[in-house]
């Protein structure tokens, strides 16, 4: 017989997560938020204040685009994978902005 580690979870959150390139969509804008506001990837310091900025400001962001565009729920199994793909673009940008995994978590 043959084993599969992790069931189905894994596979339903990364089909959500690259549906349709919303994730993308939300780091991309965090990315050009970070050239706007912190100096570029790489440039800000990993700190509380600019995590907390960084994140909430992508997170305003998704959560516009999910309320604009309501069909992008749909890409998400009717919503239930949206923390997940805010919380996964806030991350990454936070990330790429400060060159910091830890800033990302």
């Amino acid at each position: 017989g043959s084993y599969m580690s992790g069931g189905v979870g894994f596979t339903q959150y990364a089909t959500a997560a690259y549906t349709d390139n919303i994730l993308d969509d939300f780091t991309q804008y965090g990315v050009d938020y970070i050239k706007k506001h912190h100096g570029g990837i790489g440039k800000a310091k990993a700190t509380e204040e600019v995590v907390n900025d960084i994140a909430t400001e992508v997170n305003l962001y998704g959560m516009e685009q999910y309320e604009e565009f309501p069909t992008a729920l749909e890409s998400h199994f009717g919503g239930s994978q949206r923390a997940s793909v805010l919380a996964a673009a806030s991350g990454i940008t936070t990330s790429l902005a400060t060159c910091s995994s830890n800033a990302g978590l």
